[in-house]
C-alpha cells in the first residue's frame, strides 16, 4: 500500500475505485466497507483509493473540544489498512479551507483531476464542502458530468458502522475489552515508547515498562488491570498492564505500565505495542505496598490462568 500525506502527492490511476472517511479502528463495520471497494476494483481492473483526513475534521472545526478520543491513530490506522491490502491511503490535511470549497469543486478538483475516481463508494449520509452543504445527490448529479459511477453504502451498513465505533468505544472505557475486541475483529492495541520510571515496580519484583502514547487524542482504556500480548522487537510475550494514577503511592498523573513475563531487557526509549486481551480488575487502593504486592502475585496468577 502506498500513502500519500497530501493529496499532491497522489497521481491520478485509472479505473480508481474510492472511498471517503475516517475510518477510526478500522473495524469490522469498516473492513465489509473495504472489502467491497476491493471486489469493484477486482472486476474493472482499477485500484482502490481510501481518503481520509487528518486531523480529525472535528479537532479543526471545534478546536474547544477536547474530548474527541480516537481508537487508532494515523499510523495504527494505515498499518490495519495496508494489512487488508488496500492500494492507496491519501491522507488529506483537513484545515478551514480545505472545508470551505464548494461541493462542485471538491468533486472536480479532487475526486476527478487528483485522483482519477472511476467509481465512488459513499454513504447516504456523508457530507462535504462548504457547511457540509455536498452529499450523495450531488455526486450523483455531477457522475455523469464528470465521468465516475456512484455506489451507494446501504444505510444499513452505515448504521452499523456507526453503531460499531460508537460500542468499541463505550466498551473501552468501560473494560469489556471482549465486546470490543469482537467488533474491531482484532485486539484492541496501543502504540508508544518506554520512558523510565520511578521503579516502584522492580521494587515490589514485578518491573514494569512505562509507556508513553505521544498521540493526545488516541483513545486509552479505563484504569484497572489488563492482560495483555506486548510486542518488542517483533516478538510477542505476555504480561499484566496497569493504567491508573498509583493512588496506593499517592500518584499525581495517570500512567500506563506493563509487566511483561519471562522478559528482562533494557528497552528505554524503544516503542512497542501492548494488545489488550481481558479486563482483571479496576484500579484500588491499598493500603500499603506489602498489600499491593499481594494483589499483583494474584493478578498476575489470574492473567496466566487465561486463555489468550
Amino acid at each position: 500500500m502506498r500513502v500519500y500525506n497530501n493529496i499532491d502527492e497522489f497521481t491520478a490511476v485509472n479505473n480508481a475505485v474510492v472511498t471517503i472517511g475516517t475510518f477510526d479502528g478500522v473495524h469490522i463495520g469498516h473492513r465489509k466497507i473495504i472489502s467491497g471497494i476491493k471486489e469493484l476494483a477486482e472486476s474493472t481492473g482499477g485500484e482502490t483509493v481510501i481518503l481520509t483526513f487528518f486531523p480529525h475534521p472535528r479537532m479543526i472545526l471545534h478546536p474547544e473540544d477536547e474530548s474527541i478520543k480516537l481508537i487508532t491513530t494515523m499510523a495504527e490506522k494505515a498499518e490495519l489498512m495496508e494489512c487488508l491490502g488496500v492500494d492507496h491511503l491519501i491522507i488529506t490535511p483537513f484545515s478551514r479551507d480545505f472545508s470551505n470549497q464548494s461541493a462542485e469543486s471538491y468533486i472536480r478538483d479532487v475526486l476527478v483531476n487528483k485522483i482519477g475516481t472511476k467509481k465512488i463508494v459513499i454513504g447516504y449520509d456523508h457530507r462535504f464542502g462548504k457547511d457540509r452543504q455536498g452529499g450523495l445527490e450531488d455526486l450523483q448529479r455531477l457522475g455523469p458530468v464528470y465521468g465516475f459511477d456512484v455506489v451507494e453504502i446501504p444505510e444499513q451498513d452505515i448504521n452499523e458502522v456507526a453503531i460499531s465505533s460508537t460500542r468499541i468505544r463505550n466498551a473501552l472505557l468501560s473494560g469489556d475489552i471482549h465486546l470490543a475486541n469482537s467488533f474491531l475483529g482484532y485486539p484492541f492495541f496501543i502504540t508508544g515508547n518506554v520512558v523510565r520510571g520511578d521503579q516502584i515496580g522492580r521494587q515490589l519484583g514485578y518491573p514494569t515498562a512505562n509507556i508513553v502514547v505521544e498521540e493526545k487524542y488516541k483513545l486509552i482504556p479505563c484504569d484497572g488491570i489488563f492482560a495483555v500480548t506486548v510486542i518488542v522487537a517483533g516478538v510477542t510475550y505476555k504480561g499484566m498492564a496497569y493504567i491508573g494514577s498509583r493512588p496506593t503511592v499517592n500518584g499525581l498523573t495517570r500512567n500506563i505500565e506493563v509487566n511483561i513475563f519471562d522478559f528482562n531487557e533494557d528497552i528505554y526509549n524503544q516503542t512497542i505495542r501492548m494488545e489488550f486481551h481481558h479486563y482483571i480488575r479496576g484500579d484500588v487502593k491499598f493500603s500499603s505496598l506489602d498489600e499491593l504486592k499481594v494483589q499483583l502475585a494474584q493478578d498476575k496468577v489470574d492473567v496466566l490462568n487465561l486463555e489468550f
